[in-house]
């Protein structure tokens, strides 16, 4: 059983700022009342013929920063919804701003900060001299993780998983990678206020910020708190 008190992060937790409420595993950092179930889920599907491995969990508020910032600034590609490369000099820096959330969260607002959630692959179905692009694809049919994708779908479910992106609701692109731990993501997702992102973007160096400040408001309705139920 999940406590109240595990499902409160302090501000530091929440934002990535602080990594107190993470335990190893892997290599990788995950919150430590979801790492039991994520270890279950792992060998359910090794049962089931799928090394589960993470391509991403924990990601601190500076990684994020650090990606945010180089897409911004030209130095990391701005996507479509389709993958597909964007032409960044004829963006506003708030069509930027809008573009890069499609598939990257602000700093301090992503859900990876929480150890709750985690990018999600079966090694096993990666074909040789491939590298995992963490792209839809890759997921649906004729996709090498499609096999895999079919049984997280079905399965998931019974260790307190499920995907916040399952489908395209104009805010964060489709991420069948993404799962998320439930029984704690869903109280950490309210307690991530717009006032405290709000104040924890005013202290830091993020590139587009009084953009992203000046429109706070409907970015975080649209790619925050825009997510699918369980």
């Amino acid at each position: 059983m999940i406590t109240t008190s595990a499902q409160q992060l302090t501000a530091g937790q929440l934002t990535g700022q602080n990594t107190d409420h993470l335990v190893s595993h892997q290599q990788h950092l995950l919150h430590k009342d979801m790492q039991p179930a994520f270890a279950a889920l792992q060998q359910a599907a090794q049962l089931a013929g799928f090394d589960l491995q993470l391509a991403s969990a924990f990601r601190p508020f500076e990684r994020q920063l650090i990606i945010w910032n180089n897409k911004f600034n030209g130095l990391r590609p701005l996507l479509d919804s389709n993958s597909q490369p964007l032409d960044a000099s004829t963006l506003s820096e708030l069509e930027k701003v809008e573009a890069i959330l499609r598939w990257s969260a602000l700093p301090g607002a992503s859900r990876h900060h929480w150890g709750t959630d985690v990018d999600v692959y079966a090694k096993n179905c990666l074909p040789a001299n491939t590298s995992l692009q963490l792209e839809p694809w890759e997921y649906q049919t004729n996709g090498h993780q499609a096999e895999f994708n079919q049984w997280l779908s079905a399965h998931m479910g019974k260790y307190g998983f499920y995907l916040p992106y399952a489908e395209d609701k104009g805010g964060v692109a489709l991420e069948p990678w993404h799962i998320s731990y439930h029984p704690i993501s869903q109280t950490l997702q309210q307690q991530l206020t717009l006032d405290l992102l709000y104040h924890t973007l005013s202290e830091n160096d993020v590139a587009g910020k009084s953009q992203i400040l000046k429109n706070l408001d409907s970015l975080y309705t649209r790619f925050i708190t825009n997510t699918c139920e369980v």
